[in-house]
């Protein structure tokens, strides 16, 4: 399953080398922070999140069996920091309700703008959209969708990191396409 230099690699890094470590966070931080980012749309959260990945990754490298392939190994601990982060900030929403109802603090919450690597400047309308009908759907197929669309896994490989059948990624995509496309055709209609 893993090709020779990543399975020294990791032999490295289950030895406690930091160099082995370093080049680790080289070779994937791009992929580990572009899936955080099609999942939690925020480029400081993705960035955070992809820190807590690496040193998971570090702490648990033992685990790790060779089993899947590496890649496969992070992009699981991604997307499951990414979905426990937006778990804690819809928590945290919730309280600020709360909150409110009972006594304001008094500050303002500021959405950022939506920012991804490989939008260009023309396409950030279209794609803050794209992305936020994306954010509303269920999450397995929000999930599905990120790795196979924006990550561009096959579906082989994105069966291989959600641990489903390959007709379930594509029952997923199909049932997350129809929902897109009802959301943006009702987006369209709107605004025309």
């Amino acid at each position: 399953m893993l090709v020779l230099d990543e399975r020294i690699l990791i032999e490295q890094l289950k030895k406690g080398d930091e160099s082995a470590f370093r080049t680790i966070v080289e070779k994937w931080q791009d992929m580990t922070y572009n899936t955080a980012l099609g999942i939690v749309q925020n480029a400081e959260d993705a960035e955070d999140i992809a820190q807590e990945v690496f040193v998971q990754v570090y702490q648990s490298i033992n685990t790790f069996k060779g089993e899947s392939k590496f890649s496969t190994w992070l992009y699981r601990i991604t997307i499951a920091k990414a979905l426990d982060h937006e778990r804690r900030k819809k928590r945290k929403k919730r309280f600020a309700v709360i909150k409110k109802l009972f006594g304001d603090t008094g500050e303002e919450v500021v959405v950022p703008d939506f920012e991804h690597p490989g939008v260009t400047f023309d396409k950030k309308e279209s794609a803050a959209i794209l992305f936020k009908a994306i954010s509303q759907l269920p999450e397995n197929q929000r999930i599905a969708f990120t790795l196979h669309k924006v990550d561009g896994l096959s579906y082989q490989e994105v069966s291989e990191v959600m641990e489903v059948t390959i007709s379930s990624v594509e029952s997923l995509m199909h049932r997350a396409k129809n929902n897109l496309k009802k959301s943006l055709e009702n987006y369209y209609k709107y605004y025309q």
